[in-house]
């Protein structure tokens, strides 16, 4: 039904029996509240946080950030895919001028590959260990001794 001539047309409201506005379905501090991407965000930091304990020193000048999918120019040719290559999961790009270093994790790649949260989890930190470890120029093992004993 259209408005009457003349006069504006009103938007449309939530609020159409009276009972207010939807809120949100989970308070915000559950974890159901939280996006995949958030929950992604929160394992990344979680395997950062496991390794600062023995690396606070050298990763604090480090930053650490999420990006969806791995940029076209680090997967190589279209055919070369089809070879096997693997999609990374992650890059690491060291200091250069006014830049720090970063260390950046895909989180489809590695979403796709998961069997679950759990294996997720452990993923993550595999990829954050790796990323660490080429930054630093030492090997996985030396940054977490515990790296071979994951799935």
């Amino acid at each position: 039904m259209s408005p009457a001539p003349g006069r504006p047309r009103s938007p449309r409201r939530r609020d159409r029996h009276g009972r207010g506005l939807r809120g949100p379905l989970a308070p915000s501090h559950v974890p159901i509240a939280k996006s995949r991407s958030e929950r992604f965000d929160d394992l990344v930091l979680d395997a950062v946080d496991r390794l600062k304990p023995r690396w606070a020193k050298q990763l604090a000048a480090v930053e650490f950030a999420v990006e969806e999918v791995p940029p076209i120019s680090e997967l190589g040719d279209g055919p070369g895919l089809l070879t096997g290559e693997p999609i990374p999961f992650g890059r690491a790009k060291p200091a250069d001028g006014n830049h720090p270093a970063i260390v950046i994790i895909y989180r489809r790649p590695l979403e796709s590959r998961s069997r679950d949260r759990d294996h997720l989890g452990a993923m993550v930190h595999e990829a954050v260990v790796e990323q660490v470890a080429g930054l630093l120029g030492l090997s996985p093992e030396s940054i977490d001794p515990g790296f071979d004993d994951h799935d």
